[in-house]
């Protein structure tokens, strides 16, 4: 037992050697990034992986979001849409739900009855196919993306896409209710049946709106 002990130790020790001071720093030389990438290729990992996390990613341009969003919300049939208090107008001027507005006076019950929510997003990861809300204007409160069955994220390519969580954590503020989203809401018992929708949305659909493929759609949802 005392040589296990003195060998472990020894380890810890030599892991050690080049602190100075019980107080100082210890440098890790982690990668910030897995490869070099274009812009076009980050966003298309985004799209990549979003999609295997069972995400409905489609592509557009500004001048066409108002519409996409309008036929996303209309082959739902949803009668009411949730929307934060800062949502571009634009965004929903062609949609015909009755919209539902963010307010702190809403019940659990009342935000059940919506069907569907559509917000903004603060950032999006390419490397996890994450995208994260920090409840910023375009975003709302966070129970709203919970509620809700039906999520539709915009993101704005290039400007909102990272390759990675160390370059994510950079531009986020850690004192902001942060929800971190990859893919639909879905759990596994025991079994590993797979059951969407428990805590959360059980549809999320991904816009991203820019890049140099407007109106295709990377619709592989069902990956």
């Amino acid at each position: 037992m005392s040589s296990s002990r003195e060998r472990i130790l020894g380890r810890v020790r030599r892991a050690l050697a080049d602190v100075h001071g019980e107080d100082g720093p210890v440098e890790r030389s982690y990668l910030r990034e897995h490869g070099q990438r274009s812009v076009a290729e980050t966003v298309d990992l985004l799209a990549e992986n979003l999609a295997d996390y069972r995400a409905v990613v489609h592509r557009t341009t500004d001048e066409e979001l108002p519409y996409v969003i309008m036929r996303l919300l209309a082959e739902r049939g949803p009668q009411y849409v949730l929307v934060p208090p800062g949502l571009p107008p634009a965004w929903m001027s062609a949609a015909d739900p009755t919209r539902v507005h963010d307010r702190a006076v809403s019940t659990p019950h009342e935000l059940d009855k919506v069907e569907s929510v559509v917000t903004g997003c603060a950032v999006a990861i390419a490397e996890t196919g994450t995208i994260v809300l920090d409840g910023g204007p375009d975003q709302g409160r966070r129970r709203i993306t919970l509620v809700p069955d039906h999520h539709i994220c915009v993101v704005r390519v290039p400007d909102q896409v990272v390759s990675s969580v160390p370059q994510a954590l950079e531009r986020l503020d850690p004192t902001r209710p942060l929800t971190w989203i990859s893919g639909p809401s879905a759990t596994s018992d025991i079994e590993l049946d797979r059951v969407e929708g428990v805590h959360g949305p059980r549809t999320l659909e991904v816009v991203l709106v820019g890049g140099d493929r407007p109106d295709a759609e990377a619709n592989s949802g069902d990956a």
